[in-house]
């Protein structure tokens, strides 16, 4: 130990160091993003030149979601026995290769393909960024750096909902070439859709200028690397606490998942399971995917409804500072009770001026923007931070997998569902659903999440160990 650390001193201390991985980590959270709200844009230009069903519009939003579930099924194993930053490396090269294919694809079919390897690079991106960020930053900061990911998710969605904006507005101009003029006029979407490649190849590049994590360099035995990372993360004696923290704990990396359906984390499973599902069956991709819909439902055009679904996508990112700089010092759980609280209320009001025909007013829009307020301090970046702390380090790969798989059935589920329900239940009882659905996330909080702000991974790993074999139920 005290050589490790010793022949580290010559690293120093550097918090540019920690923010630039972090940030590029967090690119991850960029592409998905963009990835996710640009198809909000081409959802109806799709549709008429492809003259599809409402049931063919509901796949072509949802197959991504079903190829982030199938690279979620996969990443956390691949992460746990080949290294986070690989897996990273690989969810770049399946943005990339999506934005080309879905800008040149020749048909229906072939679109979904692509989106689908586009859902893969999503998949992978969603469970590994939040991962490598929580392994990485110190535990005093690890709430702001996380949340870091979740501004970048919200910064990609703000730049897609611009982009497509701005290319749905010129689409009457004239340009060279028969190629340039589908691209950017008869076929915008395809421009749309294209334009991730830009940040996708960025993302790939700079992958190769991080290191790797350092607690998985630990759980594979390489505590020299590690420790140089930790000493210039943290400085020195942060890096003997952490390292002896981690050792305590006596993590085997042979540990199964199975470690995680035992007593001892069942709370914790819970937490993994339940609070990104009920973050995404609150509606909140309902009105990313399908906002200019439903704008156009409560009588704006379609410029307009692009309109408003920047100033969602500006909200959005507006209100994820609120929760990157109070996460850390005002706790996890305040936050959440807060947010989910406003998000119920705001979906309930939003049904009812549905329901009464209240919709030419401004009134719509400005319920939205709350609801996407409340998500956007609380359940958005919250839930990266809780699930990414939660469980134990020798299985948090896989761990992590599980957790991101049930946000993706639940977003999937609600991308595919929401044109039908819109159809068949209308605008109101929709919205009611979505307050149900978001409802049992107060039990969740009060019931089950502790306070983790200013706590080490391993303390938090000791937390459960502690509850579960002090309960009067497990020392009688």
């Amino acid at each position: 130990m005290s050589v490790a650390i010793n022949s580290s001193k010559t690293a120093k201390k550097s918090n540019v160091y920690l923010y630039l991985v972090c940030l590029v980590a967090a690119l991850g959270g960029f592409l998905f993003g963009f990835d996710t709200a640009v198809i909000s844009g081409t959802i109806s230009l799709v549709k008429t030149d492809f003259n599809l069903s409402s049931v063919s519009e509901g796949w072509f939003v949802s197959c991504a979601l079903l190829g982030c579930i199938i690279g979620v099924s996969f990443s956390g194993k691949l992460s746990d026995k080949y290294g986070r930053k690989i897996v990273l490396i690989l969810s770049a090269i399946l943005f990339l290769a999506s934005a080309v294919g879905c800008m040149l694809s020749g048909s229906f079919n072939t679109l979904i393909v692509f989106r689908l390897i586009g859902g893969l690079g999503i998949g992978v991106a969603s469970m590994v960024s939040p991962l490598y960020i929580s392994e990485f930053a110190p535990s005093r900061l690890r709430g702001m750096m996380v949340s870091l990911y979740q501004l970048a998710l919200t910064i990609g969605i703000v730049l897609a909902y611009f982009s497509n904006a701005y290319l749905a507005n010129h689409t009457s101009e004239t340009y060279v070439g028969d190629a340039m003029q589908k691209l950017f006029s008869a076929e915008v979407w395809r421009a749309m859709l294209g334009l991730g490649a830009l940040p996708a190849g960025i993302f790939l590049l700079c992958l190769f200028l991080v290191p790797e994590s350092p607690r998985w360099l630990l759980l594979k035995g390489q505590e020299q690397k590690a420790t140089d990372i930790l000493v210039k993360i943290d400085g020195a004696d942060a890096a003997v606490k952490e390292i002896k923290a981690f050792k305590a704990q006596g993590d085997d990396n042979n540990t199964s998942i199975k470690e995680l359906f035992t007593p001892v984390y069942r709370k914790a499973l819970w937490i993994g399971l339940l609070l990104p599902f009920l973050s995404q069956v609150c509606g909140i991709n309902a009105v990313i995917y399908y906002g200019p819909r439903i704008l156009e439902q409560a009588g704006f055009t379609l410029n307009n409804a692009l309109g408003g679904q920047v100033t969602i996508g500006l909200v959005n990112v507006v209100f994820t500072f609120v929760a990157i700089f109070t996460v850390d010092k005002w706790g996890r759980r305040p936050l959440l009770f807060v947010g989910i609280g406003g998000a119920v209320l705001s979906l309930v009001v939003i049904g009812v001026l549905f329901a009464l025909g209240l919709t030419s007013g401004p009134w719509i829009l400005i319920f939205i923007l709350a609801f996407i307020a409340c998500f956007a301090f609380s359940f958005g970046p919250v839930c990266w931070v809780v699930v990414g702390e939660v469980f134990p380090n020798a299985i948090r790969g896989k761990a992590m997998a599980l957790a991101t798989l049930s946000l993706w059935v639940g977003n999937f589920l609600v991308g595919q569902l929401t044109p039908v329900m819109l159809e068949g239940l209308g605008s109101a009882r929709t919205f009611w659903l979505f307050a149900l659905c978001c409802s049992p996330a107060f039990w969740l909080t009060w019931k089950l999440i502790p306070e983790t702000k200013g706590r080490s991974l391993e303390d938090i790993e000791a937390y459960w160990k502690s509850t579960y074999y002090n309960s009067p139920k497990t020392t009688k």
